[in-house]
């Protein structure tokens, strides 16, 4: 290999991940350990002292991460938002403002409506998409995050990365994207303005469904200085095993997110004129208001998808009738999953600006065979 910066495919597999030195082992051992011996007091050996404040396994994950975000700094957590909670608390103090998009995940809303307003942080939500309304609704001495998810959950809205962080740049406020629904893999929001990026682990990343964890990925010297302090004393850290798993995940991430685009992309080029379908929103589609522009910031539309029926009871006798979309919250695994948000992951923001309609049902589109999956979706609708 030359001295040229391996492609994204090729840190995935390698970046953190040296063979082991003792034993030759082309896997990294798993460091199942709470403490570290000290070669005499405060003689760390590599650094390490004490599992909250570091691992060996951790280490290698957050050097992953690091590298395909390509950030300064990574730093693994317990969950998504555990992750979102570190963040945040590096960047605010009471009497400041979040500004966030209409239609992010509802427990992103809540960590910051709940925990932090009351704290004395004020929050308000806007259509990401449109930049006059995102101006508009820039506090110029308060606002100190503007809180971007591109695409959006769940009506896969596409907000214009760039451009929103030249705007809460003027004011400087911290730019911070949920790269969740896209991956690194996809989108690379370091490189057009973000200061930070958000990831739940649980999903993409890890890919099968079988660990929960979360990341935040730095542009920055100073705030991952933050961050990390908070890593270490508030101690939502991931364990050994979570990590393993995470790295695991993230070897076979590029070819995964090829096929978890090009199943959504013939799914949802299929349902569209659909009788029973009002709407369906997918970044793909190029009738979707945000095509063009996720076409340029991203190197694909992803694997995530939503459909509107023409009520609630409909939409909920639709989501609890497929066979191989399986009815559960989350996304991003291997599997196929449907998901009703009114009641599911959005239903803590009912009654707000991101209240979901009941007529929306999200579908996360697995790696099986696309023949069966349009063929369990079409039998589903053909039912109703």
């Amino acid at each position: 290999m030359n001295d040229a910066t391996p492609q994204f495919s090729t840190r995935a597999i390698h970046a953190g991940q040296e063979f082991d030195p003792t034993t030759g082992a082309v896997i990294p051992p798993v460091y199942f350990t709470t403490t570290f011996v000290q070669d005499g007091i405060g003689g760390f050996r590599g650094g390490y002292e004490y599992a909250r404040g570091g691992n060996p396994t951790r280490t290698a994950l957050q050097e992953l991460l690091a590298s395909l975000e390509g950030g300064h700094a990574a730093f693994s957590f317990a969950s998504g938002l555990a992750a979102e909670d570190a963040l945040l608390r590096a960047l605010l103090a009471p009497g400041q403002h979040v500004l966030m998009g209409n239609d992010v995940y509802g427990g992103t809303h809540r960590l910051v409506s709940r925990v932090f307003v009351p704290w004395g942080v004020s929050l308000s939500t806007v259509d990401m998409s449109d930049l006059d309304a995102v101006r508009a609704a820039i506090r110029p001495d308060a606002t100190t995050v503007v809180w971007i998810e591109t695409p959006s959950n769940p009506l896969m809205k596409i907000t214009d990365i760039a451009a929103v962080a030249q705007i809460a740049h003027e004011v400087g406020a911290t730019v911070v994207v949920d790269n969740t629904f896209a991956s690194p893999y996809l989108q690379q929001p370091l490189a057009l303005g973000a200061d930070a990026v958000i990831h739940s682990t649980t999903k993409y990343l890890g890919g099968h469904s079988d660990v929960l964890g979360g990341a935040v990925i730095l542009k920055e010297a100073e705030l991952a200085e933050k961050v990390g302090f908070l890593q270490f004393g508030v101690g939502a850290v991931s364990g050994p095993m979570d990590a393993w798993l995470t790295i695991r995940g993230i070897k076979t991430l590029a070819v995964r997110m090829d096929r978890h685009t090009a199943n959504a992309q013939a799914i949802a080029e299929r349902l569209v004129g659909h009788p029973k379908l009002s709407a369906v929103y997918y970044p793909g589609l190029p009738d979707h208001p945000g095509h063009e522009l996720a076409a340029s910031q991203m190197s694909g539309f992803g694997g995530m998808l939503s459909v509107q029926l023409a009520d609630g009871a409909t939409a909920r006798r639709f989501a609890e009738s497929t066979k191989l979309f399986q009815l559960a919250e989350s996304l991003g695994g291997v599997e196929s999953l449907v998901c009703y948000p009114a009641e599911m992951t959005h239903a803590s923001v009912r009654g707000t600006e991101l209240e979901v309609s009941t007529s929306v049902v999200r579908l996360s589109v697995g790696i099986e065979d696309v023949g069966d999956l349009t063929d369990d979706l079409l039998a589903t609708l053909d039912a109703l």
